[in-house]
């Protein structure tokens, strides 16, 4: 990261004048060239951190407005700023990755998202799926391990997995992994879903909300129908 070398070259510089000029103590210089090093570190950090959270922030308006191809040139702008700050590059990587996905652009997201931030679970658990798809099953259950590693308080991460190892003929193991979700967030809705794969049931996402729709996982169909009877549902409150 080059804002820690930065730090330990003024820490160091700071120290060497200290010893010439001021005293030849070593633990004071010590001391100071510590507190130096923690300044210029907690402002450079500060300075790289404050850019890229505007450069979401803009990329995050333009998605909204549906120009999501300038928000993708944005977000690949910011990847000048990795060098500066650790994570920064992959958490950029996580977002362009969600976006190509968000745009059923599977084969331009992939590169990203494998290049992605773990801690991030929507983007890794967008990963893991795009393995499924692909038949990769080994790799999908990596990920998804991965991406529950960083997030073991999530429950639709939980939710998530199941589903695909329910999809791909593991339906022993899907209850195995609701059940450690509810171990960890003791989640109704986890609770709900195995006990649907218990009875010989599949299992219902819908009590996630509009999260849940992101990851592609229904068709398309199925998706527009339930929006379509929601639609119909409000106009019919408000003709009341």
């Amino acid at each position: 990261m080059l804002n820690m070398l930065i730090s330990l070259a003024c820490s160091a510089l700071s120290s060497a004048l200290m010893m010439r000029f001021v005293t030849p103590n070593i633990w004071i210089t010590m001391a100071v060239s510590a507190v130096i090093f923690a300044l210029v570190f907690m402002l450079l950090t500060r300075i790289i951190m404050k850019k890229v959270g505007a450069l979401m922030e803009t990329a995050q308006k333009d998605m909204l407005a549906n120009r999501t191809d300038k928000a993708i040139k944005e977000l690949q702008a910011g990847l000048k700023y990795g060098p500066w700050q650790i994570y920064v590059k992959q958490q950029i990587n996580s977002q362009i990755g969600t976006i190509y996905y968000l745009k059923r652009e599977f084969k331009e997201a992939i590169p990203f998202l494998e290049k992605g931030f773990v801690r991030n679970w929507v983007s890794t658990s967008m990963l893991a799926i795009t393995y499924m798809k692909k038949n990769k099953t080994g790799k999908m259950v990596e990920t998804f391990g991965k991406a529950i590693s960083g997030n073991r308080k999530e429950p639709m991460v939980y939710a998530v997995y199941a589903f695909c190892m329910d999809r791909v003929g593991e339906r022993t193991k899907a209850i195995e992994i609701l059940k450690k979700g509810i171990a960890k967030t003791s989640d109704e809705r986890l609770q709900e879903n195995m006990d649907l794969l218990e009875s010989g049931k599949k299992m219902k996402m819908k009590s996630f909300g509009d999260m849940w729709y992101q990851f592609h996982l229904e068709k398309q169909g199925a998706i527009i129908k339930k929006q379509t009877k929601a639609m119909t549902g409000r106009r019919k409150q408000v003709l009341r």
